[in-house]
């Protein structure tokens, strides 16, 4: 219940929207804690290969604070030392392959039969080490894709473990789900994120949270989480200042996604290419959503500032975020 749009907002968020600041503590805490454990697994198993000292990275969503509820994933960047192994790739930021040296045992242990390390071996050592971890022996541990996932009965979240190898032009190469490797670097990602929200005084988070709770909403396709939260960072890093109010700042960004979402968009860092693969009907169907939000939303707005009511602009706001939105109190 709510008596202004700026007290609905400030709930919803607070309800619906942003993780829990005790449950986020706790996912930090602990996964702290996991670091600690995995950097001293070479000390525990053999022919674990050796890691590249404080080079593994807190990374996603979590790590840049633009999560939303459910808290439902943490993720890890591990990063192993080369020892040696060098690297080459025919297509920038994709289908690298690694080669390791035979100085590197027990790199080469994980590597196909022409030596070249596969990314799936790394993951599933990293899957059957964990159970060497007091804590997590009776935890479930699985390979899913890029990452080592660890789930424990305690928590609510899985922690994602992704192997990486640094590479001697600083960026890193990580599991591309099918053997090979594929190139990112998510300290990219964190400083674009913290320079933008520092730019508009803390405003951009929440704002990138809000959004992406609409964008989860089943009546139109889903853009991705990452893409979706790289459109919202170029819009506003585009303007020089920005309101005060969220619901200007959400209003003024549906607007410009009706023609953005059209639009081809290449992957910020270099790395991943075009983010923008969604179908043109997907498009079209997300293009409408938005004009829609725009529209609704300006009305929420006029009912607020030019009419002052405040009951009109909550449902109509509501019409928009469904019926998590607060109520008209």
């Amino acid at each position: 219940m709510a008596k202004t749009v700026g007290t609905a907002f400030a709930e919803f968020n607070k309800d619906y929207v942003n993780l829990v600041s005790d449950r986020t503590t706790k996912a930090r805490s602990s996964r702290d804690w996991l670091i600690n454990q995995l950097v001293n697994l070479p000390n525990k198993i053999d022919d674990f290969p050796k890691l590249f000292d404080n080079m593994s990275l807190k990374f996603g969503s979590f790590a840049r604070n633009t999560k939303i509820l459910p808290l439902d994933d943490v993720d890890l960047l591990l990063t192993f030392s080369a020892d040696g192994t060098t690297y080459s790739t025919h297509i920038y930021g994709q289908n690298y392959s690694l080669n390791v040296p035979e100085s590197a045992k027990n790199l080469r242990k994980l590597c196909n039969d022409d030596y070249t390390l596969n990314s799936i071996k790394v993951v599933n050592k990293i899957v059957n080490s964990l159970n060497q971890i007091e804590h997590y022996k009776k935890a479930e541990i699985h390979r899913r894709q890029e990452a080592a996932t660890l789930q424990l009965d305690s928590y609510e979240w899985n922690f994602d473990i992704v192997p990486a190898l640094h590479t001697d032009t600083n960026y890193y190469l990580i599991p591309d789900g099918s053997g090979g490797w594929k190139a990112t670097d998510p300290r990219i990602d964190q400083k674009r994120v913290n320079e933008i929200n520092q730019k508009h005084n803390s405003k951009i988070l929440q704002i990138i949270r809000t959004l992406k709770y609409w964008n989860k909403r089943p009546n139109m396709p889903t853009i991705s989480s990452y893409f979706f939260e790289n459109l919202i960072l170029d819009f506003f890093n585009s303007k020089s200042e920005i309101s005060t109010y969220i619901d200007v700042n959400l209003i003024n960004f549906w607007h410009h996604l009706q023609t953005a979402i059209y639009q081809s968009y290449q992957d910020p860092k270099g790395f991943q290419g075009e983010l923008n693969n969604l179908t043109f009907d997907e498009k079209t169907k997300i293009a409408t959503k938005a004009s829609d939000a725009y529209k609704t939303g300006y009305e929420a707005y006029n009912a607020e500032t030019k009419e002052s009511n405040q009951e009109k602009a909550i449902n109509k706001w509501r019409e928009i975020f469904g019926d998590s939105f607060p109520k008209y109190e």
